[in-house]
Order: C-alpha cells, then structure tokens, then sequence
C-alpha cells in the first residue's frame, strides 16, 4: 500500500508528506484498529455514527494519539452525536445539515463539502452548479472550518476511467481556494494521488475484506 502510493506520488511530483492516509474501520472491531495503530496509522475513518460510538468508546486510551474523521452519509438527527466523536467531518452534503453543525458546536470543527462530480442520482453531494454559493453560505457559518472537497468515484473496471472526476475535484477546490481533497479509495487511489488528493480513503488495502 505505502509502496503503491509513493510511486504515485513520485510519478506526480509530490511528497508522501501532502498526503493523510485515512483507514476506513467500516466493519471492522477494535482489535483490528488498535493493531492498525499499533503499524504507526493515526487516522482512522468511520462511515456510521452509531458503530463509531461504541470503537471509539473502546479505543478511548488512544483518543488522544488519533483523529477521526466522520466519511460516511452523516442523518442530520446523528449530528449532536458526531460533533462530539469526529474531529474532522468529510461529507457535508448540504447547506442544511452544515447549519445543524454549526448550531451543536462549541468549538470549531474541520469540514469537506461532499460533491457529486459525477452527477450519479444515487449518490447524495452538491452538485457542480449549487457548489459555490454553498461554499459561500457554509463557509460564513460559526465554528464550521471549511478546508476542502470530497467526493466518491463511480465504480469503475479501470482506475483510469475515474481520472476526470479526481480532476474535476481539484479544479473546483483551486478555483474555490480550499486546502483539501478528499478522494481515492482502494480501487483508484493511485489516480486520486496523481490528481492531487491530500487525504485518501483506504480501508480494504489496509484491513483486507470485509465480512458483513
């Protein structure tokens, strides 16, 4: 894994350095993420508030040592409860749930805006043409610290096929001049690297194959 991402990052001219390597816990125990620890990862994903709840519960010796970040759809009603888990929330996904956010917090929290780059109608995010005035909103919103994009990639058979999308998310964040992109999974991380993701989501390359 950290092999395959530092000839990404050679072949696109970058440092491992710019790059946060996020592991996905979806699925998996506490055991497994004390022992990913353990292999020096400090980030750790989650896609569920309520499995999150009870691992990070668990894992509550190294709370200090990690940061969590919140990937997954986040429900509006799950929001009190994620601004007390999560230090760093990726997939706020409208302007209404940034303002329920905004209102639980009190203190300033890392977001990404979700984007839906691909238009698919099974995938929630703002669209292309809703974006900008939604960073101008969201971004004026207290204790809400804007720092980037995200956005899921269609399945796809060749990484390659999902290059434009990672391309069109980086366009949009230096256009906005944002900080942060978040994109690139197991399948097409490599991709994602060459297009200038600075935090990628990995879970199955980490942790292997899910069992539920």
């Amino acid at each position: 894994m950290k092999r395959r991402m530092a000839r990404a990052c050679e072949r696109s001219r970058r440092s491992p350095d710019e790059i946060t390597l996020v592991a996905v816990t979806k699925a998996f125990e506490s055991q497994a993420i004390r022992a990913a620890f353990d292999s020096g990862i400090r980030d750790f994903g989650e896609n569920r508030v309520q499995e999150a709840e009870g691992k990070i519960a668990q894992l509550s010796d190294l709370r200090s040592s990690v940061t969590w970040h919140m990937v997954g759809h986040l429900q509006s009603n799950k929001a009190k409860i994620a601004v007390e888990l999560f230090d760093i929330i990726h997939s706020v996904d409208s302007v209404n749930l940034a303002g329920i956010l905004s209102r639980r917090l009190d203190r300033p929290l890392p977001v990404l805006l979700e984007v839906n780059v691909s238009g698919e109608v099974t995938k929630v995010g703002f669209s292309l043409g809703e974006l900008v005035a939604a960073v101008k909103e969201i971004g004026q919103l207290p204790n809400l610290k804007l720092m980037g994009l995200m956005t899921v990639a269609p399945v796809a058979a060749e990484p390659e096929a999902v290059r434009p999308v990672f391309r069109k998310l980086r366009e949009l964040r230096d256009s906005l001049g944002l900080k942060h992109l978040s994109m690139g999974m197991t399948d097409d991380f490599e991709v994602a690297v060459e297009e200038g993701a600075t935090m990628l989501r990995i879970g199955r390359a980490i942790f292997g194959e899910r069992r539920q």
